[in-house]
């Protein structure tokens, strides 16, 4: 189970919403002053709060702090489907209409219908397996911790 700390924004029947802080390895990483997004982090724009929906039967409040979870499976599979499957349609059907030897107009033209075809399909698989709870996040504990408000009370 992959896990990551938050904090709860909002309550719903049976789930929280849940603000999650992006995280990047810059600080781990020997290449981070060549790199990119080493560069983005120190300007700020890699510290981005995200919400995500986690299922939770505990009595939480708005402002807890909590970890939540997610299976390793699914996320592995889930990656794999959104990244190598598009890039599967695209080279597959370039090569087919290539071997049937039509144009390179025609073989680009298949290759972005084949790459966006296999695309709307893995969105709509996706978008079905939302509905289910077995794949969705999950609110593992709550953590204790000072409230929020009165962090800022004593805060110099």
């Amino acid at each position: 189970m992959i896990e990551e700390q938050g904090r709860v924004v909002a309550i719903e029947h049976g789930a929280v919403w849940i603000e999650v802080l992006g995280k990047t390895a810059c600080s781990g990483c020997t290449a981070s002053v060549g790199c990119g997004q080493g560069l983005l982090e120190g300007l700020g724009a890699g510290r981005q709060c995200k919400r995500i929906r986690a299922l939770s039967v505990m009595p939480l409040k708005i402002g807890d702090s909590v970890v939540v979870g997610i299976r390793e499976d699914f996320l592995l599979r889930s990656t794999l489907a959104v990244y190598l499957l598009p890039l599967l349609g695209l080279f597959i059907s370039a090569i087919v209409t290539q071997w049937f030897g039509f144009g390179e107009p025609l073989v680009i033209f298949a290759a972005f219908l084949g790459f966006a075809s296999v695309w709307a399909v893995v969105r709509s698989a996706s978008r079905r397996q939302m509905r289910d709870p077995a794949l969705q996040p999950v609110v593992l504990r709550a953590l204790p911790g000072v409230p929020d408000a009165y962090a800022r009370r004593t805060a110099f």
